[in-house]
């Protein structure tokens, strides 16, 4: 049957179903157990636990699992059963989760890194355990021996893993604001290309296998898509949130990002329409409107005896321009700019207000989320943070609804 997508007014925002708590600590990551009423949590306070819902509503633990040391990442793989945990220490610990959800066996450890893991992704196909960490390096480990199969370091503290199953390339974001792409082979690894575009550490990534797009979320409150598959680079940026985009989910059947950020916002994008890559930003030592010069630009000063002005920045046009040729400020969504940015006056009077017609819609998630996860196939969201609740959200009424997929229509 053919996917059948429902536009959704712009009141639509999305439904609080659940809020579990108890932790004692931050908590680090939340999954939602696929095809089941359930949430997997790993947590600061050292406990991994399986919260299943009852008769009541009420989310409560089946399963309580204290570990040596705080928890910091966690993969979960459905279909084995199979759950991995990364600790502060650096170790990552693997379980087999029992089929009713009530047992939890462990399996073995991994020496995998000598500080905090970071991220964590399991291939079944390789039986690799793949995880970047705090000691600014990637590894990658065998599944059926325990063995270490390969380490990258990297300048920075690695923060956030993307990996494609089929090609073997891993994409790493690290606290420099760098993303690197990398080729895993069996004992050794080749750099692919660095991509640089965020002026912040890399907070999270997600790669999407069809379309071959990776999109990645900084500190610096914006995110980026890069066309891997076109080899373009950067195409697009999008700034809509006002604090630190702490995690991103590309919904691939109906083009729309899901974006989650430090201060609680929860922004959806319409990726289904033509945007505008954002220009690069010219360098010039005058004004490219006026011609005057900028404060730097001594000789030009000396000649036509005035002051230097401040180098400002157009965002429609990225032309370097000073304050009296970019009085105006807007807003311009086609090219990612949800709030209202520095453009230069000619370009201001360019923009339409159809343009500033917004392409995401924004919502409260009302806690500081530092980590989300999404059951597409369900359009359910599992938001954590900092202050230890674990909220699911019903994200129909804002992300459409398929047939293909199981979304209903409410």
């Amino acid at each position: 049957m053919a996917a059948e997508i429902h536009s959704r007014p712009q009141s639509s925002r999305p439904v609080l179903l659940s809020k579990v708590e108890g932790h004692q600590d931050v908590v680090s990551a939340a999954l939602l157990i696929p095809k089941e009423d359930g949430v997997i949590t790993a947590s600061e306070d050292r406990t991994i636990r399986v919260w299943l819902k009852r008769d009541s509503g009420q989310y409560w633990p089946s399963i309580y699992h204290t570990m040596s040391s705080p928890c910091s990442a966690m993969a979960y793989h459905h279909d084995s059963r199979r759950i991995f945990v990364g600790q502060d220490n650096g170790a990552i610990m693997e379980f087999h989760i029992s089929e009713d959800f009530n047992k939890m066996n462990f399996v073995k450890t991994y020496p995998a890194h000598q500080n905090r893991v970071s991220a964590i992704t399991f291939c079944l196909t390789s039986e690799w355990v793949i995880s970047t960490g705090h000691d600014k390096c990637i590894s990658w480990m065998c599944t059926r021996s325990g063995s270490m199969l390969g380490r990258h370091y990297f300048t920075s503290w690695a923060s956030c893993l993307q990996y494609d199953h089929e090609t073997r390339h891993a994409f790493v974001g690290d606290y420099s604001g760098q993303i690197t792409l990398l080729k895993l082979e069996q004992n050794t690894c080749s750099v692919i290309t660095t991509l640089k575009g965020h002026e912040g550490s890399i907070t999270s990534l997600w790669w999407d296998p069809v379309q071959r797009l990776l999109f990645s979320g900084a500190s610096d409150n914006s995110i980026i898509m890069w066309d891997i598959g076109g080899r373009k680079g950067r195409t697009l940026l999008l700034q809509g949130h006002h604090d630190k985009v702490q995690a991103i989910c590309y919904i691939q059947l109906t083009r729309q990002l899901v974006s989650c950020s430090a201060d609680g916002g929860i922004a959806v994008w319409n990726m289904d329409i033509s945007r505008e890559e954002a220009p690069q930003w010219l360098e010039s030592d005058s004004c490219q409107k006026c011609e005057q010069p900028f404060f730097w630009n001594i000789k030009q000063m000396w000649d036509t005896k005035t002051l230097g002005l401040r180098q400002h920045h157009c965002r429609k046009c990225g032309q370097a321009v000073c304050g009296k040729c970019s009085t105006k400020r807007s807003s311009y969504p086609i090219m990612g700019f949800e709030f209202q940015v520095r453009v230069c006056d000619s370009c201001f009077e360019s923009i339409k207000d159809e343009d500033r017609t917004s392409l995401a819609t924004f919502h409260e998630g009302k806690h500081n989320i530092s980590h989300m996860s999404m059951d597409i196939s369900r359009g359910l969201m599992v938001t954590c943070g900092s202050d230890r609740i674990v909220k699911i959200w019903d994200m129909t009424p804002v992300v459409g609804c398929s047939l293909a997929t199981g979304f209903s229509s409410r």
